[in-house]
């Protein structure tokens, strides 16, 4: 553990994003673990596995959603801790910190309230049917009252990444995955609990993880610690977090909406099958979101200490290997799942019906998987410096100007295939999504660094 809390502003570029981004794509992809183990262990249960993939699949959206609120803190108050921290201002990044921790646990509470009174209506709003809704009920029921652990773990673990701490970071997800993999067979098959084991060996890992990294956070390994009198909701604090992070928060928020869409258009036009085809695809488009994200939120501590410290030269540089890493990885996913599309579709399922229609969806799910990167880049940079407008408007473009609509026009143009019309709305959103946000950064990432040179000009000139 590095020591020296300048250190953001001194190592080389290129050393430090492989130091903070190893373990945080690793943390994202262990991440990914709860609710892929438990989709491929549910999907291998004789006899039921397929329809318990589907009903556990309808549980999404909601699971989508407590991740977005997550989001909601974790994306604005962590870079705005690392900009204070930039600023020399610790005090200020603390209080960012009590702030955000009191304001998750109240939205865990409410969201579980929410979850528990509401379990069946919001469940087959979001596309289960007849032969799915008690698997996906059974799932639900016991995973919202974990909603605070899931939280917790989603939204506190980002202050340990922001402080340049990423390993620890790492290894506040992987004790949750490593228990959850454990736990997952015991549950589902040795005790023959099923979908309610899959859930209980879930949140049983996360309140474990939680307990890891609120310890951490208020021990003196930390600089930023939770102190008592910082756990008040202040106002001053909170709304800039809000605003920040509503970018992350509608990125995720809007992937429950979409599922949800995309699952009541399949259910239409081509019943449980494309439903639990949709499932798989949404799992597989985590292993290319994911280790984006991870990279990403490696650069976000650099990007953001080096902006309040006031340096542009470094800002620029991380961005632009950033964008290089997150191209080169997107390019190579992409190759992978158009080559062995079977391979990918197996993982998930033994149902030889259900493999054969997914591998067609995955090819034309994933087309334009490749140029993604940029995406990503971009977004993830625009938080790191505090351009909220910027993140919250490509977040709006791709989800709800582009996607939302092309789910339900696609299908009604190619008559032919409604179903896999659906799935192509994704690509084409996509393509239209990357232009605009390139375009966008490429003017809004010029004026901040222009507004940054101005400042530290003012500055030595006042000196």
């Amino acid at each position: 553990m590095n020591n020296d809390k300048d250190f953001l502003g001194k190592e080389p570029i290129g050393k430090l994003l492989l130091k903070l981004s190893l373990p945080t794509v690793a943390a994202q992809l262990i991440n990914m673990l709860y609710n892929i183990v438990d989709r491929i262990y549910i999907g291998h249960i004789p006899g039921t596995g397929a329809l318990a993939l589907t009903g556990v699949g309808v549980c999404l959206p909601i699971i989508m959603t407590v991740s977005a609120f997550a989001a909601l803190t974790s994306y604005g108050g962590a870079p705005l801790a690392s900009i204070a921290m930039g600023k020399k201002d610790s005090s200020r990044a603390e209080r960012i910190l009590g702030t955000c921790s009191t304001f998750l646990v109240i939205l865990a509470l409410v969201l579980t309230a929410v979850l528990l009174i509401f379990d069946r209506p919001l469940l087959l709003a979001f596309g289960a049917s007849e032969n799915t809704i008690n698997f996906a009920v059974q799932y639900m029921n016991i995973y919202a009252i974990g909603t605070i652990f899931v939280m917790a773990t989603l939204g506190l673990n980002s202050f340990i990444t922001a402080q340049g701490f990423a390993k620890t970071g790492m290894l506040s997800v992987l004790i949750g995955a490593v228990l959850n993999i454990c736990l997952d067979p015991l549950f589902i098959f040795v005790f023959n609990m099923g979908v309610s084991g899959a859930a209980l060996a879930t949140i049983l890992s996360q309140a474990v993880s939680t307990i890891w990294v609120v310890h951490f956070l208020s021990s003196k390994k930390s600089y930023l610690r939770i102190k008592k009198e910082n756990l008040k909701l202040d106002p001053e604090i909170l709304k800039p977090c809000l605003k920040l992070g509503s970018s992350g928060f509608i990125m995720q928020f809007s992937e429950s909406i979409i599922s949800v869409c995309f699952n009541s258009s399949l259910l239409r036009y081509g019943g449980d099958l494309a439903v639990g085809a949709m499932t798989i695809l949404t799992s597989i488009m985590q292993f290319a979101m994911l280790p984006l994200q991870g990279v990403g939120q490696g650069a976000q501590p650099i990007i953001s200490y080096n902006y309040g410290a006031g340096s542009r030269k470094r800002v620029e540089q991380t961005f632009k290997l950033l964008l290089k890493v997150s191209l080169i990885y997107s390019v190579t996913l992409w190759a992978l799942v158009q080559l062995f599309p079977s391979v990918f579709a197996s993982i998930f399922t033994s149902d030889a019906e259900l493999i054969s229609f997914t591998q067609q969806a995955l090819r034309i799910y994933m087309a334009s998987t490749g140029i993604f990167g940029a995406q990503m880049a971009c977004q993830m940079t625009f938080t790191s410096i505090g351009d909220a407008k910027a993140s919250v408007l490509c977040a709006v473009m791709r989800k709800f100007v582009l996607l939302l609509p092309l789910i339900f026009i696609v299908p009604m143009i190619w008559t032919s295939n409604q179903t896999f019309a659906v799935y192509l709305a994704e690509p084409i959103a996509d393509i239209c999504a990357v232009t605009f946000t390139v375009l966008l950064f490429r003017k809004r990432f010029r004026i901040s660094m222009n507004k940054l040179e101005q400042a530290n000009a003012a500055s030595i000139k006042a000196a």
